[in-house]
């Protein structure tokens, strides 16, 4: 009784064992580790590509906003109220265009009142003359009534004196009439200034002002009104904020790429065409070097100005060069690679702990190959040692190089694995021997009438026998 019981609960144990076996088989997990092992009987399918050579561009690339090449701010050089302004913002103006008339009635106030002190200053002058000829005679007499006895010299010195203070009058009121004539070619110029005129071609970007309001002129502390920008937009700036890490490259006269955060679809073309000498600190800390470019508009294409924007420098060319697509170039620990590879190869440090490599492939099967490296831009990357032209290598997919090894099997995905593992493939989905049953009731479903009777009658048949 025993031993029956053990019996029993023996085949109870197997069957659960299979039970859990065969669910674990169906599961995804266990469908991962059949075709894992299939994969390493046929070879794990990678996108190989021969070694390419041609051109790549390195750059340095960097933030900034477009702003026009020549941006004029008007401001007031008198102090008084905006009587006309004679355009609105976002209008094209002309050079000499009047855009701002200010009120000039205090400063023609000012004009007439240095116009007359002009006059007074003449008119004294008239006046300092007659004392002036006056004290000459005067002294001129008493000098020959002196040597004849009949003046003292005390009278003689006053004389003298008198004549000395009309001739120092005269030229005080000379020098009078001089100032009142600069006061009057300020007061007229001032004038002048209430009627402001366009200096340049261009567009009104910015307006800050409106009629009635009084303006004022800057001071040393104090910045004045800037009534309004005027911008010429037919020439438009990149002003481009290159960390100074990578200022060292950057030269003027390079060409770069321009692309508006605004305008996705579109990439413009530039050319450097000044570097900043002084280096700017922003508020992180982050040092910069202004960068301006400018850009290569098509004729009557215009910006907004202010419009945040991205530049890729081109600060070298290379020329026919070998290059293999960036994610190839993988790193690997030194110590996880095999020792023919390490020994005697100049292009592993061993005081290293991670050697870059590209895996080629030689007759079917993986070989980590340190190379090194040269510039790299966004997709590519130039090797100068470690492959040659004729090599073939892994290129793909990003998730099978993250954990590519050496000396393992692997095919072009772009080929059919081997009819040897396309079966055992079939094996591994579960295929069973009670297929080829549903083949015959799929084969008596297209039968004709006759086939279908003959089939009827067999199972009859086998139906009858015990």
């Amino acid at each position: 009784m025993g031993i029956g019981k053990a019996l029993v609960a023996t085949a109870i144990g197997i069957g659960v064992l299979g039970g859990i076996g065969f669910v674990v088989y169906k599961s995804p997990i266990g469908q991962q580790l059949v075709n894992r092992g299939n994969q390493d009987e046929a070879g794990i399918p990678v996108i190989m590509e021969p070694i390419t050579f041609g051109d790549l561009e390195r750059t340095v690339s960097a933030p900034g906003s477009i702003e026009p090449k020549r941006l004029i701010n008007i401001s007031s050089q008198v102090s008084a109220k905006v009587l006309a302004l004679p355009f609105e913002e976002g209008e094209q103006v002309k050079k000499g265009d009047v855009v701002i008339r200010l009120d000039p009635q205090d400063l023609v106030a000012a004009l007439d009142a240095a116009k007359a002190g002009l006059a007074g200053q003449e008119a004294s002058l008239g006046g300092a003359e007659a004392a002036l000829i006056n004290a000459r005679l005067s002294y001129e007499r008493l000098q020959q009534l002196n040597e004849t006895g009949d003046a003292t010299k005390a009278e003689l010195d006053a004389a003298e004196a008198s004549f000395l203070q009309a001739q120092s009058n005269k030229q005080v009121l000379i020098h009078q009439i001089e100032q009142a004539k600069a006061q009057i070619e300020r007061a007229q110029k001032d004038l002048d200034n209430t009627t402001i005129t366009s200096p340049i071609d261009g567009v009104i970007t910015s307006l800050n002002a409106e009629e009635g309001e009084t303006v004022i002129v800057g001071t040393t502390n104090n910045p004045g009104s800037v009534i309004m920008e005027i911008a010429d937009l037919s020439q438009m700036l990149l002003k481009a904020q290159v960390d100074e890490a990578n200022i060292a490259p950057v030269e003027v006269g390079q060409d770069a790429k321009i692309f508006i955060n605004a305008y996705s679809d579109r990439e413009y073309d530039g050319k450097v065409q000044k570097i900043a000498l002084k280096r700017q600190v922003a508020a992180d800390g982050t040092g910069t070097f202004e960068v301006e470019i400018l850009m290569d508009l098509t004729e009557g294409e215009t910006l907004y100005s202010g419009l945040s924007a991205s530049t890729d420098i081109v600060v070298e060319h290379f020329y026919d060069a070998m290059i293999v697509p960036s994610q190839a170039v993988v790193d690997r620990r030194i110590e996880e690679l095999p020792e023919e590879i390490k020994t005697g190869n100049e292009l592993i440090d061993l005081n290293k702990t991670f050697t870059r490599v590209v895996y080629r492939v030689v007759d079917g099967k993986t070989v980590a190959t340190p190379v090194t490296v040269g510039p790299s831009d966004l997709t590519q990357t130039v090797i100068t040692e470690g492959l040659s032209r004729d090599d073939v290598i892994v290129t793909g997919p990003f998730r099978v190089l993250v954990d590519l090894k050496h000396d393992r099997a692997v095919r072009d995905e772009k080929e059919k694995p081997n009819p040897a593992a396309q079966s055992d493939e079939d094996a591994s989905d579960g295929s069973t021997g009670d297929e080829p049953a549903a083949d015959d009731a799929s084969a008596g479903e297209n039968a004709t009438p006759e086939e279908r009777e003959e089939l009827t009658t067999n199972e009859a048949t086998s139906e009858e026998q015990p």
